[in-house]
């Protein structure tokens, strides 16, 4: 298991967040790390001149009901010995999340989702996705009981690489993590075309020399890809946790969660790229779409 030793859990005490409660109590057993759990009050206001500022309009007897409450979640977790910090902030919840974890020094941030389409849909709305994308640590999303298929300890790891920086390095931690745990790896890319598949083109629709070059240029891409992912995974790590390479063909967070389900994936570990304007629309298209539809945790690291 990568050192973690000290994870940080946000909480909005829903039934989404109670799931993501449960899976950072488990890791911290496993792992033997320390939890800041999280609450951040958010008032509804207008800023208006003369005011006091946020913080000091929410009633003391309000954040005390979220410390105590914070503690009730977190019960199992110090029943089993394990360190909490309960901590109430006032705020932007983004803003406090992000500054937590860096000053709580978090290796990883646990988060739930509420498992639907749209991250108006995730907990603490579109809280979940900036953290995501702004986060210099590992972040743990987790969808809620209900949707839920996966179960600890992971047996089953797959880890989607497009052979980005960011995505190496989500390789990197998901060898150690199915290493550690003794767990099967799969690692995959998708190779997506200019045309919608699956299916692949009907090669007998085409002239006899195109569909020649193309059946050679598809079976080119898909050799060459198949070649890089074996150089990324050694041999003690493919003896280890039983690594294998797949490549599929079509849309990237389709396959991905098309493969999670065929290989009843317990994690999906992804890398997430930065906040320009590209990076935001790959984000959009491929994390964002796995994140809000796995119905298995995603672990996914920004570099």
């Amino acid at each position: 298991m990568p050192e973690i030793a000290r994870i940080l859990c946000p909480v909005d005490f829903s039934e989404a967040s109670a799931h993501a409660i449960d899976l950072a109590i488990a890791l911290a057993g496993w792992c033997r790390a320390r939890i800041t759990a999280l609450h951040v009050c958010n008032p509804a206001y207008m800023p208006v001149p003369g005011l006091p500022p946020p913080a000091e309009r929410v009633p003391p007897a309000e954040v005390q009901r979220a410390h105590d409450e914070i503690l009730k979640c977190f019960r199992p977790a110090t029943a089993a010995g394990i360190g909490v910090d309960a901590v109430v902030d006032v705020g932007q919840p983004v803003r406090h999340i992000l500054s937590r974890a860096i000053h709580s020094s978090a290796d990883l941030i646990v988060m739930g989702t509420h498992g639907a389409s749209g991250f108006e849909h995730l907990v603490l709305g579109s809280v979940t996705e900036k953290v995501l994308r702004r986060a210099t640590c590992a972040v743990l999303t987790v969808p809620p009981r209900a949707h839920a298929t996966s179960k600890l300890p992971f047996a089953r790891v797959l880890c989607a690489v497009d052979f980005s920086d960011p995505s190496l390095a989500a390789l990197h931690l998901a060898q150690s993590l199915a290493c550690d745990a003794h767990a099967a790896l799969t690692v995959m890319h998708v190779i997506e075309w200019p045309w919608d598949e699956p299916p692949a083109p009907d090669f007998t629709q085409l002239p006899k020399e195109q569909a020649a070059a193309l059946a050679e240029y598809r079976r080119y891409v898909e050799t060459t890809a198949t070649g890089r992912l074996s150089t990324l995974l050694p041999e003690p790590v493919q003896q280890r946790c039983a690594a294998h390479v797949r490549v599929s063909h079509g849309k990237s967070y389709v396959e991905i969660l098309r493969v999670a389900g065929d290989e009843r994936a317990d994690l999906i570990v992804m890398g997430v790229h930065g906040r320009n304007a590209i990076d935001m629309m790959l984000f959009g298209s491929t994390t964002n779409q796995v994140v809000r539809r796995a119905t298995c945790p995603v672990l996914t690291l920004r570099k």
